[in-house]
């Protein structure tokens, strides 16, 4: 009996490590002036240009229950173990749902095997302890050892990010613990992080040119002290230009190329666009703050 690993579209996993690690994923949506756009879509580009000019704030939706009861029950009638790794329960109902879902298929399937791990993030940090855990599974690891090296994941990660404006994770209610942001001086430009599943401060800075050099600076650092450099990603929301430029010193601090990923309408509805972020894990666990 083998172990299967799902997670939710949040994770934004490159679809070739999606498919090659058999990882099975739940969408979540956003809807704008009646259209609804899946989270899990090759392409953003029509959700962006929708909310560009709409005077309308889209709503975001969590996987529909009977969505992860099917991802769980396909595994386990197929003879699997199944271990879910989700969106910080604090960011959104998604990790309830598939609790729920588990306890649903349990009902069905009384010995089935299902554990559901919170993530503690989104976005690419979420998809480092997806990776983590199906890297496991493909070992031929237990459930239970699936679960521990996703929770190991989440203590080697750092996420930092620099939203051009606070006005999208304001108008979304998604700010966290960095609402004390939103009555300072307009000109600051913040570089936002999570911290225990949740969005926060890491540093405050007076340019977009100095929040950008400040998480290069970290990321070099983090490198050289938290005993190297696993993997990273650059995000980007809407923005491949701005993601470039990222993408490029992230790539000459780390001494090699870094992939650059966009973020769809869940996450990205909430931070806006323009946003660049870096997404890392190193060797050594690292402490993390806000």
């Amino acid at each position: 009996m083998s172990v299967k690993v799902i997670a939710d579209s949040t994770s934004y996993v490159p679809r070739p490590l999606r498919e090659s690690l058999d990882i099975g994923v739940a969408s979540l949506s956003s809807t704008l002036d009646d259209v609804t756009y899946s989270d899990d879509a090759e392409d953003y580009s029509a959700f962006y240009d929708a909310l560009a000019t709409s005077s309308n704030w889209p709503t975001t939706s969590q996987p529909a229950v009977q969505d992860m009861v099917d991802l769980m029950e396909a595994r386990v009638t197929a003879g699997h173990e199944v271990v879910g790794v989700f969106i910080s329960e604090l960011m959104s109902g998604t990790y309830s749902t598939a609790l729920l879902a588990r306890d649903m298929v349990r009902e069905r399937h009384p010995d089935a095997v299902i554990e559901v791990v919170d993530g503690r993030s989104n976005s690419m940090e979420l998809g480092f302890a997806v990776l983590a855990a199906a890297r496991k599974a493909a070992e031929g690891a237990s459930a239970a050892d699936v679960v521990a090296a996703a929770r190991e994941m989440t203590l080697h990660t750092r996420f930092l990010f620099t939203p051009l404006t606070l006005e999208y994770l304001r108008r979304g209610g998604r700010i966290g613990n960095a609402a004390a942001l939103l009555g300072t001086i307009l000109q600051l430009k913040p570089i936002l992080t999570v911290v225990d599943g949740v969005t926060d401060t890491f540093a405050k800075v007076r340019t977009l040119q100095k929040a950008h050099d400040l998480i290069v600076k970290t990321f070099a650092e983090d490198i050289r002290d938290k005993g190297g450099l696993g993997e990273a990603y650059v995000h980007h929301i809407h923005d491949i230009e701005a993601g470039r430029a990222f993408a490029a010193r992230i790539s000459e601090a780390a001494g090699r190329e870094i992939e650059m990923l966009d973020i769809g309408p869940a996450v990205g509805t909430h931070v806006g666009p323009g946003t660049v972020a870096v997404v890392y894990h190193t060797i050594d666990p690292m402490r993390k703050s806000g």
